[in-house]
């Protein structure tokens, strides 16, 4: 699309209501699923991707498949064509991707990293951001109290130390970076309606401090693109795990510095295991790919979904198609889904 994604896109800076929702208006839905290449699709991954699915395609819209591959480490080699292997053997489709292209392309994070250069220097002119050199040990050190359920607490120690942003990469020690912030105002606050968990408000300046929009010299980094590319790829709506819920508040500020209408949020309960803990190698191979290999039928998987969902009986074989005229958001357990012995038993998973 070029142009700086076409200044992110014209219709991503009409207002909110232009958007509309699932109760009323015309706005075209587009939803999106963002998988990571940092591991294999597991179950976990597959019911929330369902969700967001159905709820797309429930409404006549738009799937767009987008690939999150910003955390180098943790990349695993043939993951990315692997998860898209895995969502189509689950019967999953999508209207623009890596694989089809589309009018916001290229749908590859790492393909995009000039864009989200030229997003941080908007950020940086508007004086929002500023450069920060504390290692992640300097901040636990200190840590008076608990603050932002999913992170650290910062309490502004680079604010105004350089004074000078160009000079701030010359005074670092030699092979050392730094982590770009955002600077919160005091008490500066966020309120929105979750699709799924209601009213949410969070104090952002007390819950997390100035927090992290890249730690990459090109302004790759997970809270500024995802923003930049919801907002880009006029995504409506968000469909995700509800880990990221406390994370939100934090990216609707981005949203509004930037000038970007915020899309609907629906935050959804995880898969956990008996112990209440996230899906791990320690309670098995909950991996899509196994279960490919191991000659278990795609309708098995998806009928055990639906039934997590509360939109299928246990032990129903279907497609994702059988389950779309089923889709009933109110149906939709409240608290985490758990992968119970039984099921692991009946699934073969060790």
């Amino acid at each position: 699309m070029g142009n700086d994604q076409r200044e992110v896109r014209e219709e991503a800076l009409q207002s909110d209501a232009a958007r509309g929702d699932e109760t009323g208006g015309s706005a075209p839905v587009r939803g999106r699923l963002a998988p990571s290449p940092t591991g294999a699709l597991h179950l976990g991954n597959a019911r929330t991707f369902l969700i967001a699915w159905l709820r797309v395609r429930s409404r006549a819209g738009s799937v767009i498949l987008r690939m999150e591959d910003l955390d180098h480490p943790k990349i695993k080699r043939g993951a990315a064509r692997e998860t898209l292997d895995d969502l189509r053997w689950l019967g999953f489709d999508w209207d623009e991707g890596p694989d089809c292209g589309g009018p916001f392309a290229p749908y590859t994070q790492s393909e995009r990293r000039a864009y989200y250069a030229r997003v941080l220097q908007r950020l940086i002119a508007r004086g929002r951001v500023y450069p920060c050199i504390c290692s992640r040990r300097d901040v636990e050190a200190g840590q008076s109290a608990p603050h932002a359920e999913d992170g650290l607490f910062y309490p502004g120690t680079c604010r105004g130390r350089f004074a000078d942003y160009p000079d701030a990469c010359r005074v670092l020690p030699t092979g050392r970076l730094p982590a770009w912030r955002f600077r919160v105002a005091a008490g500066e606050r966020v309120a929105f309606d979750d699709k799924f968990h209601g009213r949410v408000e969070q104090d952002v300046a007390a819950a997390s401090g100035d927090f992290v929009l890249a730690r990459d010299p090109d302004g790759a980094g997970y809270m500024l693109a995802v923003v930049a590319d919801d907002a880009a790829m006029g995504i409506t709506e968000v469909v995700r795990g509800d880990d990221l819920l406390p994370a939100t508040p934090r990216q609707i500020l981005l949203y509004r510095e930037l000038g970007f209408p915020p899309p609907l949020f629906v935050h959804v309960p995880l898969v956990v295991s008996e112990e209440g803990r996230r899906l791990a190698k320690r309670h098995g191979d909950t991996r899509i790919r196994a279960f490919r290999e191991a000659g278990v039928p795609p309708e098995k998987i998806i009928g055990l979904l639906a039934w997590w969902c509360g939109w299928a009986e246990w032990g129903e074989m279907l497609s994702l198609n059988e389950v779309l005229p089923r889709f009933d958001m109110r149906r939709l357990p409240r608290e985490p889904v758990v992968l119970t012995s039984a099921i692991r038993r009946e699934l073969g998973i060790r």
